[in-house]
């Protein structure tokens, strides 16, 4: 004899039984009650700069640091962030403005965002951050503590830019773009479409962790300045040496580095005067490098063969005409001299410092490790080796072609 449960009692039982598989949004945190941070940015307060830390974190204790920093966060205003360019603004437009801009004060980064996060209602997320800007002197100290809390932090991705600027950083806050409301959304478009054009490597948080942890390679970052307020200019590669940043090149000088690690599209246009032919622009298309290491009287010694493709932009000199391939071997030849004095500098340059951003050392661990087991036990003593690491450059420029007119 079958027992029939009433229909009421096997529904209310069935309706038990799926409760817990129904409850997967029980602490859900809608998006408008979140303060979504797009950009920080991070300067080092002048010494004689008398106001106080709020002290969140910590009572007055006369044996915590006395140096402190300055966080300026960029926090979207729910519902004003726009989808694509629109009428311009920044933080200073009060209600139409889509981002709130906070500065804060703190010893470190992380009591910093606790100081942030006890003037604002809503829970701080870093998981859209996607801009964080330091300024050249915080650049110039030991980035440890600041990688340390990055790097810990499970909701900063590898994905975001990390940058140098020149001056302070928290003016890349309140740029006033024409082309994107949002300062934070335009510098992360300039960036992704620097690389996309072959003006910058693509040289993220993630990228420069890992440079900075390998044994054979120095790290770089971005190096920004802002020009007529509300313009960015991408100034150079800042590098560094021993955590710390020893220089910067020239914004002609990342092309050079670009080409010497052989990366494309090729994306620089080159201003040259030549012996015969005055002055002409040309412009980058296309580069691949060889490079071969050796080791040679007990020193390790590097190869780089550049090649090159390119057009013929502009010539200056109307009355000299550019019209036969005799003439534009001429131009190839004086571009070959010129940017191999330029890319020979640079590399003595980073010698100089320390800094072997061209990743040298990984070449001569991979491919000589005998030498390398016996002679490095540490960063240091790669980037000290490097400066009398022997370079040979050879530059080879091929011009395809030389526009629509004819001379």
């Amino acid at each position: 004899m079958k027992i029939q449960l009433p229909r009421t009692l096997a529904l209310l039982l069935l309706l038990t039984i799926a409760a817990p598989l129904l409850s997967g949004c029980w602490d859900q945190v809608e998006i408008e009650d979140r303060a979504l941070v797009l950009g920080l940015s991070i300067d080092k307060i002048p010494a004689d700069d008398t106001q106080k830390e709020d002290r969140v974190t910590h009572i007055h204790d006369n044996s915590l640091p006395t140096e402190m920093i300055s966080v300026t966060a960029q926090i979207a205003v729910p519902g004003r962030v726009p989808l694509g360019p629109g009428t311009g603004g920044s933080a200073g437009e009060g209600k139409t403005s889509p981002v709130w801009v906070v500065s804060v004060r703190g010893i470190s980064l992380d009591d910093a965002m606790n100081n942030l996060q006890q003037q604002i209602a809503d829970p701080r997320y870093l998981v859209h951050l996607r801009i964080i800007i330091i300024s050249e002197e915080i650049a110039r100290g030991s980035l440890a503590e600041l990688n340390d809390y990055l790097r810990r932090n499970p909701e900063i991705r590898r994905r975001t830019w990390l940058l140098v600027s020149e001056g302070r950083a928290s003016a890349f806050m309140d740029v006033n773009p024409p082309l994107q409301r949002v300062p934070t959304l335009y510098i992360l478009s300039m960036m992704e479409k620097s690389v996309s054009s072959g003006k910058f490597p693509r040289d993220y948080i993630g990228t420069f962790w890992s440079a900075d942890s390998r044994w054979g390679q120095s790290a770089y970052l971005p190096y920004v300045a802002l020009r007529n307020k509300d313009n960015i200019l991408i100034a150079g590669l800042a590098y560094f040496s021993g955590g710390r940043m020893a220089g910067k090149t020239a914004p002609i000088e990342i092309g050079g580095f670009m080409a010497m690690q052989g990366m494309d599209p090729g994306g620089y246009s080159t201003l040259l005067r030549t012996r015969e032919l005055g002055i002409v622009m040309t412009k980058t298309n296309e580069r691949f490098t060889r490079t071969r290491s050796y080791i040679k009287d007990g020193k390790p010694y590097l190869s780089y063969e550049i090649f090159l493709e390119g057009d013929l932009d502009e010539h200056y000199s109307s009355d000299i005409p550019v019209n036969s391939p005799q003439k534009l071997h001429e131009i190839e030849r004086d571009f070959e001299q010129q940017i191999q004095t330029v890319l020979t500098g640079l590399v003595k340059q980073t010698q100089q410092d320390h800094s072997d951003i061209f990743g040298m050392g990984e070449l001569i661990r991979s491919h000589h490790p005998a030498y390398w087991r016996k002679h490095i036990h540490g960063k240091n003593d790669w980037e000290s080796l490097y400066s009398s690491v022997g370079v040979d450059i050879r530059l080879t420029l091929h011009i395809r072609r030389v526009g629509l007119k004819h001379d």
